[in-house]
Order: structure tokens, then sequence, then C-alpha cells
């Protein structure tokens, strides 16, 4: 395994803010742009080297072959795979691969893009990082390693008493619940490395601005009972009133479109490889399963059905089947403005 810097330069082009203000708080993320440089190819580097836990790590690379002698053809530069490994000190956490842009490669440009969520424990007092693997033209492996901060954040801790009927559906064992668990746990855990659909920044599926719920709340549900269990939130409550629209965060295909016991009303949307938003307890949907979306479509129309103590819109984000923070993505996650 061999270094880029063994036969590379490599380089801190400039380091930009990607921070944004939410009701909930501020965004932890900062960019930073990097550069190696080889002698017939360049790679130029963009990623968030701070988060908070329960955001993600992305990286953006764009290869460049800059050898008039050299430079192969555009089936063997496409062959370059890479992949991605989130380490804490030594060790491993998760990994991912790279996927290509198509829209951003040319025969002598190629992009690729990753992600890796970042779990809501984190401790910020760690050190983390990242490293890269890559195999230009499917040929030799180069590595380097880029640094993570993850910055301290504080979750909301709540006590959530079910009646009856909340009761029911949050202790049901039942084969059909456990088959429409089951199910979606197989779509989140699809990555199509084709599907790329929108790498622009998402947007929020409604309106309001009222919340109800954050991300990776630490919940008690309380039980008719006496009993009780605890969870994580995975997303993000507005509370609307019942009927108001629900729009796509973006652009995708729609990937599930029906009712559960648990959500209600559920709509599933696939963006990219391994990234999939949720939306969940609406009254009534506008899509089924196979449509392809644009960001601000409307996809239903909130409310209260499945697990819910009152109208509302559940959103969640999904990437590589672990729940990440939503606002996360209203950022430009994927680096386009800087490439």
């Amino acid at each position: 395994m061999n270094k880029p810097g063994d036969n590379m330069r490599f380089c801190i082009k400039k380091a930009a803010l990607f921070v944004a203000v939410f009701i909930a708080g501020i965004a932890c993320a900062f960019s930073k742009e990097a550069v190696f440089e080889g002698e017939d190819y360049s790679i130029e580097l963009s990623y968030n080297d701070s988060a908070c836990p329960g955001d993600a790590v992305f990286v953006r690379m764009k290869f460049t072959q800059t050898s008039r002698k050299n430079k192969v053809s555009r089936t063997e530069f496409g062959s370059t795979e890479a992949s991605m490994e989130f380490f804490a000190g030594e060790n491993k956490l998760s990994q991912s691969q790279f996927y290509q842009l198509p829209k951003s490669s040319s025969r002598t440009v190629l992009t690729m893009l990753s992600g890796i969520p970042l779990s809501s424990w984190l401790d910020s007092e760690e050190k983390y990082s990242v490293k890269i693997t890559y195999s230009l033209y499917g040929q030799k492996k180069y590595e380097f390693s880029l640094p993570v901060k993850i910055e301290p954040k504080t979750f909301v801790s709540e006590t959530l008493d079910l009646d009856e009927n909340n009761t029911m559906i949050k202790t049901d064992t039942s084969p059909e619940r456990m088959r429409q668990i089951a199910e979606l746990n197989d779509i989140l855990a699809t990555t199509d490395m084709q599907s790329v659909y929108q790498t622009t920044s998402f947007a929020a599926p409604t309106d309001s601005t009222r919340r109800t719920s954050f991300f990776a709340d630490r919940r008690v549900y309380a039980y008719t009972n006496g009993k009780s269990s605890t969870s994580l939130h995975n997303g993000i409550d507005y509370g609307i009133p019942e009927g108001t629209n629900v729009l796509s965060c973006a652009a995708g295909k729609v990937v599930l479109a029906k009712s559960r016991i648990s959500t209600g009303w559920s709509v599933v949307i696939e963006h990219l490889p391994g990234l999939y938003s949720l939306y969940y307890h609406m009254s009534s949907l506008n899509v089924k399963e196979g449509d392809t979306v644009k960001q601000g479509d409307l996809i239903g129309l909130s409310g209260s059905t499945g697990l819910a103590t009152g109208p509302h819109l559940h959103w969640e984000v999904r990437l590589n089947m672990a729940a990440v923070s939503p606002d996360f993505f209203l950022n430009n996650f994927a680096f386009e403005s800087l490439q």
C-alpha cells in the first residue's frame, strides 16, 4: 500500500466555512479543501473536517488526468475505485464505498463522492479520522488519512406517556409488523451505485419551523401496563396541522409508499447510493412506489396515523442504514459549489 506522499505533493488549499443556523441549534460542519499532485494525475478533495455526533462525514474527490503522454482510455479511467473508513483512534467504526458522479465526470475528469454516518453517541474528546484508499485505473492502491473533529453536542431527554392504543402499537410483535420492519430494513440496506439523483443541498419538507421533537432525542416510552422502553428518536417531528402539504426534500425515487403499523402512511425516497429520506404519520399519499420526484414535489399530507400522540410530520434521513441528522443535509454537504 502506498501513500500519496510517496509520489505526490499534498497541500491544503483553503478552509471554507460550512455552517448554518437552525431553530434547533447550530450545525457543526466545516469544509476543507486539499490537492494531491502527481506525475500524470491530480486529486482535488473536499470534506467536512468537523461534525456533531449524529451528523456525517462526506468526502468528494475529483481526479484529473494531467499528462498528455500517459492518458488512459475512458474505460480504464472509469475503473478507478475508492473507499473510506472512519476511525476512533486505531479502532475502525465504519466504512463506505465511493461512487461516481456522472454529470461531473468525463474522459479526463472523474468525480467521486462518499459519506459515512456518525453515531450520536460519539465522544468529542476522542481523536477521529477518515482513511481514504483508492486504486487509480484499478491498479496500484494508495491511501491517506484526514483528521475529523467531533464537536460537543447535548441531546434532549424526554419521557412519552403512551395511551392504550399507542402502547399496543409500540409493543406489537405480530408477524405483520415484523414483516414490515424487515421490508424497510431491506430497502435501507440497498446501495445502488447508479442511483445519483441530487447532490445539492436538501430542503425541509414543510414550511413550518415548529419542531416538537428533535433528532436523537433520548426517549423513554412509558406504557399503560407500567412497563417502559428506551430508544433514540431517529428524525425531526414538525408539529403541523393535519392536511398540511409534505414535500420531497430532494430529487429521487420513491421506494416505499404505503401504510405501516408503526409509522402510518409512509413514504421513503432514495436520493443517493445508500441515502434515503423517510416521511411518517401522513393522512394520505400523493405518490406511489417507482415514481421519480423533484425537490419540492408534493408527496402527501400530514396526519397522525400509526404511533402518534397528535398531528405531526416525522422526517428522517438514513445513510447506510444509520439515522443521520436531517439538518446536516440542508447544507452543501456534497460540496457542489467548491469544485
